[in-house]
């Protein structure tokens, strides 16, 4: 069947063939152009560095991982931006590597219940519409189906993964709901919209700081494991990159939440009250911290990927009405900050974004105790996957 969908396509658009069968389209020495608009140079440079999506960060081997679920979803939105065939047919190849013929991820567990999982699942609804190939129609529906069985809080919220009982991390809602939301609303005729809202509804009620109004970047229910509060549950870091994955996972998820739903008006409250927050701790020249309440933190860092994450959240959120217009106004100076602040071209016209936060979590062995020092005393590197992915979508957003 695979086959036959693609012969017919040959005869229809021939394009299309090069893009879907020929991985030597994507060459590995793209030129930059000077005059090439934030978004392209940053996917050229991707592509130029990283032949294959799975090598960023310095992987050795594929995997199914968030992060190229990320990276790859900035080239979906690059590609219906420009309809440049080598971004869409650089998602192809990483999908089609880490998916046999038979239509299962490669070295996934259901049973390890990791939220992570999901957010790779997003790149595939679209690759479905495009070649109708059903290994892809299969997966989404193995990712609606972990979800379907991932373990819960007692309230009713997803845990992190099978061996983070009982919590809920900020993280999550941007691996889970802009998936979950997509798939109900095109497969289930919306029928999991009450559940989705009642995830973004634990957030405001549990991991979002009163005092500040920025959120923590987890929760345990139980209050048992040794870095929770004994009163709210909370971890004790109010983490930047971690208000930036909520804020998309809002943008995001409203992209496909119906306006006509009673919970609609709600997510967009919520939006707007983290917006309001998250200005009040911008520094002065208009970006964010790794520990994002207490800029005067000694070994505190401006970091790229939470600022580029919450830029492309304003920015997006008022394009689409959520927020007022002054939020894209902030959005663009913060961008422009941005630049000067992380943004390093290369002779060739590479862009490298410098100092970004290394990935942290908390628990597990050796155990991490999500204490303001541990989230500053990470070793940061240049071109991190979330902050290029990130920059890439602000820029895109923001027409740069």
């Amino acid at each position: 069947m695979f086959k036959s969908v693609f012969i017919k396509t040959i005869y229809i658009k021939p394009v299309i063939v090069l893009l879907l069968f020929c991985s030597s389209a994507i060459a590995q020495n793209n030129i930059i152009s000077n005059n090439s608009k934030w978004s392209e140079k940053t996917a050229l440079t991707i592509l130029n560095n990283y032949p294959k999506a799975w090598q960023i960060d310095g992987n050795e081997k594929p995997k199914w991982d968030y992060k190229m679920g990320f990276l790859l979803f900035s080239f979906e939105k690059l590609y219906q931006k420009t309809n440049d065939s080598k971004y869409l047919n650089y998602i192809k190849e990483y999908a089609d590597e880490m998916i046999d013929s038979s239509g299962n991820i490669k070295k996934y567990e259901e049973k390890e219940y990791n939220i992570d999982y999901v957010n790779p699942g997003k790149i595939l609804f679209n690759l479905y519409d495009i070649s109708k190939d059903n290994r892809y129609q299969k997966v989404l529906v193995q990712l609606r189906k972990q979800l379907e069985n991932q373990p819960r809080t007692a309230s009713g919220g997803f845990w992190h993964k099978e061996i983070y009982p009982n919590q809920m991390w900020i993280d999550g809602l941007y691996m889970a709901e802009p998936f979950y939301t997509q798939y109900t609303v095109t497969y289930e005729n919306g029928k999991s919209l009450d559940d989705i809202a009642k995830q973004f509804e634990l957030v405001q009620n549990h991991l979002t700081d009163k005092k500040t109004g920025l959120v923590y970047q987890c929760w345990d229910e139980s209050k048992q494991i040794a870095w929770a509060n004994p009163e709210t549950g909370t971890s004790p870091t109010i983490w930047g990159r971690g208000i930036g994955w909520y804020m998309m996972a809002l943008v995001e998820t409203l992209d496909y939440y119906p306006k006509s739903h009673p919970n609609y008006k709600t997510l967009i409250g919520y939006l707007n009250q983290i917006s309001k927050s998250v200005i009040q701790y911008k520094s002065s020249s208009g970006l964010w911290y790794q520990v994002a309440d207490k800029p005067e933190l000694k070994g505190n860092y401006l970091e790229p990927s939470a600022s580029a994450m919450i830029i492309y959240a304003l920015a997006k959120g008022s394009d689409k009405g959520y927020l007022t217009s002054n939020y894209k106004k902030t959005a663009q100076k913060s961008f422009d900050a941005f630049i000067k602040e992380f943004v390093k071209v290369g002779e060739a016209g590479e862009i490298n974004i410098l100092n970004v936060s290394p990935s942290v979590g908390l628990g597990g062995k050796p155990f991490r105790d999500g204490t303001n020092e541990y989230y500053i005393s990470g070793k940061t590197k240049d071109n991190g996957s979330p902050a290029l992915a990130a920059f890439l979508l602000s820029a895109l957003e923001l027409e740069k």
